[in-house]
């Protein structure tokens, strides 16, 4: 008997699981440490006082654990302080009293009292007896805003002032004061740790008393007092007993991190450290005090010691239909079928409902933690290698010569670009100039190719009809509208999709103008200049935008920045010109055959030579330049050299422009479409932020692994619910051909791989199809006449709901999969009522919505 061997299979769904797994995974962690480990700190207070880390090597970026601290300017310090003061007492750099006013105006008073016993600090943390909290009093320009206390190094540095039993009395006794005042003393109070000390760097007689241990156990002693341990402990989920319970924590803030903060390479004599490091401590203090003072508006880049903004009632009415959206299609069509999960027909609803739950959740609340960026070009290097590997494994060469330009490479193109865009973002590259500078050629490139292919359809289709429209701008938009509302945001910032939007309606209307006349050449060029020259002039005059934006604020209650608008649309102001003038050209040259004359072989490497050259021209040009902005001043004239170069490049030879990296491919169908890449550029609330299941410092690439697989997979779907959205509103036919036998056959859930039986005997049950045939045509008898549907008879088996779906009305031979509403219904809309109701349910909105 021979020996079996062994054999593995792999699931071909495995890619599905994994994903599903990854997503399930990301909510669990987010789910387990919202309502457990952050239980005690939902704000992230004392996590932003007491833990952190440095991300960079110069002490600029600071990550607090598991949200953002803001750098704040001067107008942002004069909203929330106002004119009341900040008062800093105890040992500072002066031995002396001294005042000042900082640039936002806030008066600011320095108190030097190393040991806090002087009667002048006793009548700031003893206010009048006779003041009540909410009194007028209480709330005077004459109540500080910011009260910092700190003492401890004296103590220890001079025996003659006791000690630490001293520091230790003075302590609780400022502590209890503290508690006991019938109104506080100021608005936010500090404590400031004892601060740490190098003892290397000490002066012999300073090291001698300023010892280490000492000062971590007067520390200790402070954390203690002020944050008892059974208040930090995230596993009390029931109170103590009387006897046990802590006593109420001082109204105090300590923070601790101040210390963590600390590197030898920041001081010279031990003691006193850089302006640099004072100047993070600054801001931390002002994160904990201002954060949740300040309006709660777009950016959310405030995530610390802050409270996220509740909706209005108009935005929860909105946020819950889509949400609920998905469901409720579910829950009817349950109603109206059989089928044990969810069918396709509900499926674009549940996806659309549960992407926007998880952008809500992700950017409105405090589910994920919130994390800075920090740029290392290590982590950027070795995730742009490993792409650019994958993609060059899975080179696939066509058995012939897709052509210039072709759909595989142009689908490849945007996906390697989209991956190159994610990295970009998720790294925080853009303060790289040498990065930034190729990417905004990307950005350049998409717009390049949206010139090309839709200049290359009309001019070959000449379909000028309202419905190609209705497809293309509901595909690129519906997720970023879902979103701009969902989220409350301006639809402006998600950039993209307005971009590309805007620029399709430019070619529409340039190519559809004088249309018939389109077949002359020297016509349609003179068009095509008179459209640059119109749109350079509207652009480049700020006063029409503005006056354009104020009508649309007046009548449609539209709220968009002109000059933001004006930025984003001059930088690649002539890139999308340059593809309606390549489309044109590689037409030309087609139809005139100059690819048989005998040059065309020295032209093309002329031309090979030329784009190489413009290359690395190129990319000494962009790292040359002093920043980024200094690059955008030459962009827009320029952009179109390494676009060109490098289409020139890709297209070179039959075997560079057919052999298409497949995964590249397959991404860039699958977020082909700008509204699903917003997830990425723009969905978010906080741009300068990335989220995470668990804080940085204790696991960043396992929970980015598993974040960014989740993402993939939701993108994936996302773009898929897209294209269904988009055939239902436009009213493109689905076609059905998956055959079922009328005793039962059972419908395989969503997701799984489809196989279609072969067709059976009558003997195993009788086939019913669920459209009469795969492309939409009835069936016809022998003289070409078409033939009805038989009727329901016991002989056969009445059809089910989703037959007489897919039969759709009289006139129509088909209808499309996905459905907004379940149940029956006489009234059948168009292409135009959708779109109508849709833009006028957007413009009620618009009026009715509360802008701050």
């Amino acid at each position: 008997m021979a020996p079996r061997r062994f054999s593995f299979s792999l699931n071909p769904l495995w890619s599905h699981y994994v994903a599903l797994t990854s997503l399930v995974l990301a909510v669990l962690l987010g789910l387990v440490r919202y309502l457990i480990l952050d239980r005690p700190d939902p704000l992230h207070c004392d996590a932003l006082l007491t833990e952190g880390q440095w991300l960079d090597d110069k002490f600029k970026n600071w990550q607090p654990e598991g949200c953002m601290l803001y750098t704040y300017q001067p107008k942002d310090v004069s909203a929330c302080m106002g004119k009341q003061r900040v008062v800093f007492i105890g040992d500072s750099h002066k031995h002396t009293d001294y005042f000042f006013t900082s640039a936002s105006g806030t008066p600011l008073a320095f108190y030097w009292d190393p040991y806090l016993n002087t009667s002048h600090t006793q009548n700031f943390i003893t206010p009048p007896a006779t003041l009540s909290i909410g009194s007028p009093s209480v709330v005077s320009s004459d109540r500080p805003a910011l009260l910092v206390l700190g003492a401890g190094l004296w103590y220890l540095r001079y025996e003659e002032s006791g000690g630490l039993p001293a520091w230790e009395a003075k302590i609780e006794s400022v502590l209890d004061t503290l508690s006991q005042a019938p109104a506080s003393p100021a608005d936010s109070i500090v404590l400031l740790p004892v601060e740490d000390v190098v003892s290397s760097k000490l002066a012999r007689e300073r090291a001698a008393s300023m010892r280490a241990p000492d000062i971590d156990a007067m520390n200790s002693d402070l954390l203690h007092r002020i944050r008892p341990p059974a208040l930090r402990d995230p596993f009390a989920f029931f109170p103590s007993p009387a006897s046990a319970a802590p006593r109420a924590p001082a109204p105090v803030a300590l923070p601790l991190v101040f210390n963590r903060m600390l590197d030898a390479s920041q001081t010279e004599d031990g003691l006193h450290f850089s302006d640099a490091l004072v100047a993070v401590q600054a801001r931390v203090l002002l994160n904990m005090h201002c954060n949740d003072v300040l309006p709660k508006t777009f950016p959310m880049d405030k995530t610390c010691c802050r409270r996220y903004p509740r909706p209005s009632p108009l935005h929860l009415l909105v946020l819950a239909v889509t949400i609920l959206w998905g469901p409720a299609c579910w829950v009817l069509s349950r109603r109206l079928t059989n089928h044990p999960f969810i069918g396709e027909a509900e499926m674009p609803a549940v996806v659309f409902s549960a992407a926007a739950a998880l952008i809500f959740i992700a950017d409105r609340t405090g589910f994920w933690l919130k994390e800075q960026k920090q740029f290392n070009p290590w982590t950027f290097s070795l995730l742009s290698l490993l792409s650019l590997g994958v993609g060059l494994l899975t080179v696939k060469r066509a058995e012939q010569d897709l052509g210039f330009l072709n759909r595989e490479q142009t689908d490849e193109w945007k996906g390697w670009m989209q991956v190159a865009i994610l990295i970009y973002h998720y790294l925080g590259a853009s303060k790289i100039s040498g990065i930034y500078n190729p990417i905004r050629v990307l950005v350049a490139a998409y717009l390049y190719m949206t010139g090309y292919g839709h200049t290359t359809f009309y001019i070959k289709k000449a379909d000028f009809g309202f419905l190609r429209v209705a497809q293309i701008l509901v595909r690129l938009n519906l997720l970023t509208l879902l979103l701009a509302y969902t989220m409350n945001t301006d639809y402006l910032s998600y950039y993209f999709a307005p971009l590309v939007s805007l620029w399709f309606l430019i070619i529409y209307a340039t190519m559809a103008v004088a249309s018939r006349y389109n077949d002359r050449t020297i016509f349609l060029v003179s068009k095509i200049f008179v459209s640059m020259g119109l749109v350079t002039w509207f652009m480049r005059e700020p006063m029409l935008l503005e006056t354009a934006f104020q009508f649309l604020e007046r009548v449609c209650g539209i709220h968009w920045s002109a000059r933001e608008w004006a930025f984003r649309v001059n930088l690649d102001l002539w890139i999308v010109y340059s593809g309606m003038f390549s489309a044109l050209a590689v037409i030309k040259i087609r139809e005139h055959r100059l690819t048989d004359h005998p040059q065309w072989a020295f032209a093309v490497k002329g031309a090979i030579g030329a784009s190489a050259i413009v290359l690395l021209w190129f990319f000494a040009f962009e790292l040359s330049q002093p920043d980024k902005f200094a690059y955008n001043g030459w962009h827009p004239y320029m952009s179109f050299l390494p676009v060109g170069a490098f289409v020139v490049l890709r297209n070179a030879t039959p075997v560079l422009r057919s052999a298409p990296r497949a995964c590249s491919r397959l991404w860039g169908r699958a977020r082909s479409k700008p509204s699903s890449s917003n997830t990425t550029s723009g969905s978010r609330a906080t741009p300068t932020a990335c989220c995470s299941s668990s804080p940085a410092r204790a696991g960043a690439p396992r929970t980015s692994s598993i974040t960014t697989v989740a993402f993939v997979y939701l993108s994936h779907h996302v773009a898929q619910a897209t294209g269904e959205v988009t055939k239902w509103v436009c009213g493109i036919a689905k076609p059905q051909t998956l055959p079922v036998t009328a005793d039962g056959a059972s419908t395989a859930p969503s997701g799984a791989r489809r196989t279609v039986p072969p067709a059976q005997p009558p003997a195993q049950g009788e086939v019913i199809f669920m459209m009469p045939q795969a492309d939409g045509e009835s069936r016809k008898d022998s003289q070409g006449n078409s033939v009805p549907l038989e009727p329901d008879t016991p002989m056969r088996a009445q059809r089910r709901w989703v037959d007489r779906l897919a039969d759709g009305p009289a006139n129509s031979s088909a209808a499309p999969g996905f459905r907004v509403w379940y149940g029956e219904t006489e009234w059948k809309p168009g292409v135009k009522t959708k779109i109508g109701i849709g833009l006028g349910a957007m413009w009620l909105l618009n009026i009715m919505w509360p802008y701050p």
